[in-house]
């Protein structure tokens, strides 16, 4: 599946605007320092306006799509985002870095995996537990076939059953760098494991009260008494 572009308004950074000193001035104006890098052109440096770039983040396919920033000079960038620093008590962004990317020539993403089913498959309604053992994968396409996520249908595993990065079904044009690799390793994404069972001691032996002697029991109550 995938989305429009995600359109970003942004505002070019001076020389004077950059450097720790700077980054913090323009994050108490409520603005996001960030860089523009790669493509074969010089690192752009700009700011965006803290309300836009968390509003943008509330969404999951902002981090594998391809997103358009447009600075205040009219300057239009193909980006994808690459990495973002958040505030590590608070969590609002406070540093992102963007990569050009360039028509006809692949990319590196790492995109969500989502896992459709769950409460229709057999193994759940036999009391199992699916466990997930990710929750992204890196691909690798050209820009106009990035996907905004991956999805496994798991509606029919049954305890025991268990799907590799093999068994994902790839939009045309993607694959996956784990399987692209000389040391190729398919690893399992996803199992449905049985029903967690409490051992219960069988050589613990209840005792009721009908059964203790009334003498033992009139000697506790004797006890108490005196307490």
């Amino acid at each position: 599946m995938t989305i429009d572009h995600f359109a970003i308004n942004a505002v070019d950074r001076s020389a004077e605007q950059q450097g720790k000193g700077a980054s913090r001035r323009l994050r108490k104006q409520n603005l996001v320092p960030a860089i523009i890098y790669g493509g074969g052109e010089e690192p752009t440096a700009i700011s965006i306006k803290l309300n836009e770039m968390v509003k943008s983040l509330e969404y999951e396919a902002f981090f594998s799509q391809i997103l358009t920033i447009t600075t205040d000079k009219g300057e239009e960038h193909q980006v994808v985002i690459k990495d973002l620093q958040r505030h590590p008590a608070k969590g609002f962004p406070m540093h992102a870095d963007f990569q050009r990317i360039i028509k006809g020539q692949k990319i590196n993403m790492n995109v969500p995996v989502h896992f459709a089913g769950r409460e229709e498959a057999p193994g759940t309604k036999a009391g199992g537990i699916l466990s997930t053992l990710v929750t992204e994968v890196e691909i690798v396409c050209l820009p106009s076939q990035l996907p905004e996520y991956l999805e496994v249908d798991v509606s029919g595993m049954e305890i025991g059953d268990l799907f590799r990065l093999s068994d994902i079904d790839l939009p045309e044009g993607v694959i996956i760098f784990d399987l692209d690799m000389e040391d190729a390793h398919d690893r399992t994404i996803v199992n449905m494991q049985p029903p967690t069972v409490e051992e219960v001691d069988e050589d613990a032996e209840e005792v009721d009260a009908d059964e203790v002697p009334a003498t033992e029991q009139a000697d506790k109550a004797d006890d108490k008494d005196a307490e």
